[in-house]
């Protein structure tokens, strides 16, 4: 079995086996710990050995022993140790086949951590990513990462958190910081804030397997259906935004072609099954723009008026810049780049885009498109300098020379 096979079976029963053992000896942080080591001897010894034929059994097991170890060194715990060690046959056989991944999951997202600390410890936890690829996937020194999910783990044990679902009255506050966290994992791989790639298309795979798995966990959520779809409906045109030497194809010169038409079909049919079954959310509207997009056969057949009124929609579901951003490049399509250039104005002040290239690059666009080169090109190269990210920044320098 080949090292990536086994790789990503190890992903899909971490979160398990991980679950099991909090679930049963509670101790999230020694129990992660036992998780790891049971990790690392499988990825040593599977792809020689074989899987085996019970491999949540078999990763159980030996996360069992390690915590057994840890409690035997330990002499103030040798209570814990005698009850884990008589548990240990029959509670491998009993449990199994039970997922606790989504009390994971909100575990993981715990409001008590701060944002880094939830990504951190997701991905960790729940995605099965060590905290080298964590910390190489946002451009962090592995140091940092670890402390960050050492505090997260340590601040979980402080709050006295139990392995159990949210009550009903904090259920959609801490739904609603899962799908975030699963979403920053979704953007970061999509379009990397800094580096020299465009996208990690690891990072994009693991935050749709795991909205995935949520999903089929809370299949009536209709916000969970709409990030999947979101990401789906994204993450379909991954293989045109680039051309053959890497440089970055705007939205409307890519190949249609090359867009994954299975991915798209499964968006769009998430949107459709979704919408009118309840509350629409912010995520369910930018899954309905994104399959707007999608589904014109050529940039020209795009329903801009209508992409603008589910924008118009968001903003007062959701308002933020971003939608802000989002709605001026509408308007400027619907009723010309002057009234998208004025929309854009609003957001001058507003210290949330102070540490974006985004605004100055959505103007450069809208400049470029109402005649103005000067202007657009200096734009251009506002927003060059102010990107971490060589692809982006190559594209800006490039459109601000074409301008000169």
């Amino acid at each position: 079995m080949s090292d990536q096979s086994v790789g990503d079976l190890l992903r899909e029963f971490a979160p398990r086996v991980l679950g099991t053992l909090v679930h049963r000896h509670g101790q999230f942080d020694v129990c992660e710990d036992a998780v790891q080591e049971a990790l690392l001897a499988a990825a040593q010894r599977w792809p020689a050995d074989g899987v085996p034929e019970r491999p949540h059994a078999w990763l159980l097991t030996v996360a069992t022993r390690t915590l057994v170890d840890f409690w035997r060194r330990d002499s103030a715990r040798r209570r814990r140790e005698l009850e884990a060690a008589a548990l240990e046959p029959a509670g491998v056989a009993e449990t199994a086949d039970v997922d606790d991944t989504l009390v994971l999951l909100f575990l993981c997202c715990h409001p008590d951590l701060s944002p880094s600390s939830q990504l951190a410890l997701t991905l960790r936890a729940v995605g099965g990513l060590t905290t080298v690829e964590i910390a190489a996937a946002f451009l962090v020194p592995e140091a940092t990462i670890a402390k960050r999910i050492v505090r997260a783990k340590q601040r979980i044990r402080a709050s006295g958190a139990r392995f159990e679902l949210p009550a009903a009255e904090q259920w959609r506050a801490r739904l609603d910081v899962v799908l975030h966290v699963l979403y920053l994992v979704f953007n970061e791989g999509y379009t990397t804030s800094a580096g020299p790639v465009l996208h990690r298309a690891d990072l994009t795979a693991e935050a749709i397997r795991l909205t995935r798995l949520l999903h089929r966990l809370l299949p009536v959520e209709g916000e969970v259906a709409g990030v999947l779809a979101l990401m789906l409906l994204t993450d379909a045109r991954r293989a045109a935004r680039t051309d053959a030497a890497g440089a970055i194809v705007p939205l409307a010169e890519q190949r249609r072609e090359l867009w994954d038409a299975s991915a798209i079909a499964e968006g769009v049919a998430l949107v459709t099954r979704t919408l009118g079954t309840g509350l629409v959310g912010p995520y369910q509207i930018q899954a309905t723009v994104a399959a707007l997009h999608d589904e014109a056969a050529t940039a020209d057949d795009t329903d801009w008026p209508q992409i603008l009124a589910l924008y118009d929609v968001l903003d007062h579901v959701a308002p933020g810049p971003l939608v802000t951003l989002s709605r001026a490049v509408a308007l400027a399509m619907v009723r010309g780049p002057r009234a998208g250039l004025a929309l854009l104005g609003t957001l001058d002040g507003d210290d949330r885009m102070a540490h974006t290239h985004r605004l100055e690059a959505v103007r450069a666009h809208l400049l470029d498109q109402a005649g103005d080169v000067a202007a657009a090109r200096e734009s251009y190269l506002r927003a060059a300098r102010m990107t971490a990210s060589r692809p982006e920044r190559d594209y800006l320098t490039l459109r601000a020379a074409r301008l000169a």
